[in-house]
């Protein structure tokens, strides 16, 4: 089925006349104010399933510790796509959820089998989670994150992984990761390495993009995947190594950063690392006059990814 952009005659009653986006969410969402006051346009589930048009449905597999307050940080870029796109949150059988709302997870999220009953998603984001000083393999939910997403690179038009989620799917391309002594924190610059690509040639020659990550990636062990046909590597930065990459079938798209934190976000782990007396503060940020300088990177990130998605569905 076609994918077609949306007109703006069933938007929810609260929206501006002329607005061109809209989200999939609940009325009750626990984020509706931060939708409205960024002016994304959204309405319910019942309402989109009455209009002649398909969403992009995008499966969010969310890791992040308190997970439910980060959800704005995907739904935000997500909301500015000029496509319909329904969110779906998706959980671990396997894993705890130590930090949740447990009412919150029950209520909104699903397994993995359920997101794609009856028809397949679209696509999918996998979040980052802190967790770095592990091996994968001892990950309580390794197996169980394994099979979604080899079952996701058939299914899905493509894969989005963030940071640990990035760092998993590139050890599964057969490069692992190296543990760093201290955090790799702040706000780098980075280098579009391949102009014209379909994901990132929109893409300024450099743009900066925020890192919170206690390992990297060995660079001789990323180019000697690119020169056996593993990965393309996509952008790069000095102090950070190569951090934008996808899989050679462009199935799956890696980002060891977090495009998508907000100023606030960052801010709050300053605050939580504080705490801990062992993390320096973020390079290239200062708290007491934060601006959102990334911006641009993150949304051009998502939006391209999101029509590579619906490019791909639409030649189905």
């Amino acid at each position: 089925m076609i994918l077609k952009p949306i007109s703006n005659k069933h938007f929810h009653k609260s929206h501006r006349k002329g607005d061109l986006l809209a989200l999939i969410i609940p009325g009750n969402y626990h984020k509706i104010s931060d939708v409205e006051k960024n002016h994304i346009s959204w309405i319910e589930p019942e309402l989109a399933k009455r209009q002649d048009i398909r969403p992009l449905r995008i499966g969010i597999l969310n890791i992040m510790p308190l997970g439910k307050q980060y959800e704005f940080n995907l739904l935000h870029p997500l909301g500015l796509s000029p496509l319909q796109i329904e969110p779906v949150w998706i959980k671990l059988k396997t894993h705890s959820y130590k930090t949740w709302d447990l009412n919150h997870l029950n209520n909104l999220y699903v397994t993995w089998e359920e997101a794609n009953n009856p028809e397949p998603l679209d696509g999918i984001i996998i979040t980052g989670a802190p967790i770095e000083h592990l091996a994968f393999e001892d990950v309580n939910y390794w197996d169980e994150f394994v099979k979604i997403v080899n079952e996701a690179r058939t299914s899905c038009a493509s894969t989005l992984g963030l940071c640990w989620a990035g760092f998993a799917l590139a050890y599964l391309a057969g490069v692992d990761k190296q543990v760093f002594d201290r955090k790799l924190f702040g706000v780098f610059p980075l280098k579009s390495l391949v102009p014209g690509h379909p994901l990132m040639g929109t893409q300024d020659d450099e743009f900066i993009c925020p890192q919170s990550r206690f390992a990297g990636l060995p660079d001789l062990e990323m180019e000697k995947a690119q020169k056996e046909g593993k990965l393309n590597l996509l952008a790069y930065g000095e102090n950070v190594g190569y951090t934008i990459f996808e899989s050679i079938d462009q199935k799956q798209l890696m980002h060891l950063g977090h495009p998508e934190y907000t100023v606030h976000r960052i801010i709050s782990e300053i605050e939580r690392d504080k705490e801990k007396g062992d993390v320096p503060p973020p390079k290239n940020f200062d708290p007491n006059s934060s601006k959102t300088a990334w911006r641009s990177h993150r949304n051009l990130l998502f939006q391209q990814w999101l029509w590579f998605c619906y490019q791909q569905v639409s030649l189905n």
